[in-house]
C-alpha cells in the first residue's frame, strides 16, 4: 500500500525524467500537432507508448484540449493492465500520482462513489509499474490548468462493467474521459495498417466488440464505445499511424490512433494556417 503518493515508474524510459527536457519535448510535440478548428472533445482515445514513438499521435488529440484547459477539473483515466492480470477495474489507495512535472491529486470522492460497484476494487499492484496511465499525465499537466485524477486500471471486464463506471463518473463539462490504448502490436507495417484501419472504422462506428488483438485497451475502449452509443456521441478519428511512421523500423510495428468523442457532430476539420 502506498503511504500517499504513487511514484513515477517509467519516467526516464517512456518519457524524460528531467523536468526541463520533458517540458521541451511536450512543447515541441504539441506545437507540431495539426491544428483543427474543432470543439474540444468530451472523451478521447490516446496511445501510450514511449513519446518518441506515439508522442506525435498523442499530441494531435491533446492539443485541442487547451480550449477546455480552464474548464476541465477532473480526468477519468482508464487503461489496460500490462504487468498484473486482474478481473474488473482497479483503483489505487494513494492520494496522488507523482510525475517529473509535479504531483497530480487523486479524486478520492470520485473513487468513493464507485465503492458499491462490484467490478471496482482497490489494487495498488495493478498500478505500481503500469505505464498506460502514467504516460498520459505529463500531457495532461501541460494542456490543462489544474485537475484531479480518477485512475482506473482495467483488466478482464465486459463493456457493460466498464460502461457502468464511466457513466457513474460522466459528469459535465468539468470531466474529461481519457482511454489509453495502443492498437495492433508487432505486425509488419502493411499488415498493421490494414488491421488498424479496420479497428478505426469500428471505433468510429461505435462497435463495442474490439479484441486485444486489435487494441491492448480493448476493454476500456469497448466500455467507452458502449456509453458513446447510448448517449448519441459522435466520433472523429484525429490521427492514425504506427511506430514505422514515427521512430521505428517497419518490420514489427505498434499501431497508434487518436479519437475524439463529441456531444454533437463536429464540423469537418480544416487545417488552420
Amino acid at each position: 500500500m502506498y503511504t500517499r503518493v504513487r511514484p513515477a515508474a517509467v519516467a526516464g524510459a517512456f518519457y524524460p525524467d528531467k523536468p526541463s527536457t520533458l517540458e521541451e519535448q511536450l512543447r515541441k510535440l504539441l506545437e507540431g500537432a495539426p491544428r483543427f478548428p474543432l470543439a474540444a472533445p468530451k472523451a478521447i482515445i490516446v496511445p501510450h507508448a514511449g513519446y518518441i514513438y506515439s508522442g506525435p499521435v498523442a499530441a494531435s488529440i491533446y492539443a485541442p484540449l487547451r480550449r477546455r484547459s480552464s474548464t476541465i477539473r477532473r480526468v477519468v483515466l482508464l487503461g489496460p493492465t500490462h504487468r498484473v492480470a486482474i478481473d474488473g477495474l482497479a483503483v489505487p489507495s494513494c492520494e496522488a500520482f507523482a510525475t517529473p512535472l509535479g504531483e497530480v491529486p487523486v479524486d478520492l470522492e470520485a473513487i468513493a462513489a464507485l465503492a458499491d460497484l462490484p467490478q471496482v476494487r482497490t489494487n495498488d499492484a495493478a498500478h505500481a509499474q503500469e505505464h498506460a496511465l502514467e504516460v498520459q499525465l505529463p500531457f495532461l499537466i501541460e494542456t490543462l490548468e489544474r485537475f484531479t485524477l480518477v485512475p482506473l486500471a482495467v483488466g478482464r471486464a465486459s463493456p457493460e462493467d466498464v460502461a457502468a463506471v464511466i457513466e457513474r463518473l460522466w459528469g459535465g463539462d468539468e470531466t474529461l474521459i481519457v482511454v489509453s490504448s495502443d492498437l495492433s502490436h508487432y505486425l509488419p507495417y502493411e499488415s498493421a495498417w490494414s488491421i488498424d484501419g479496420q479497428t478505426a472504422q469500428a471505433i468510429v462506428a461505435l462497435e463495442a466488440n474490439l479484441t486485444p488483438h486489435q487494441a491492448c485497451g480493448a476493454a476500456p475502449i469497448n466500455g467507452l464505445l458502449e456509453v458513446a452509443r447510448r448517449r448519441g456521441l459522435h466520433v472523429r478519428m484525429i490521427d492514425l499511424r504506427n511506430s514505422g511512421d514515427t521512430a521505428g523500423d517497419k518490420s514489427r510495428v505498434v499501431g497508434y490512433g487518436a479519437f475524439a468523442f463529441f456531444d454533437a457532430a463536429p464540423e469537418s476539420p480544416r487545417h488552420e494556417h
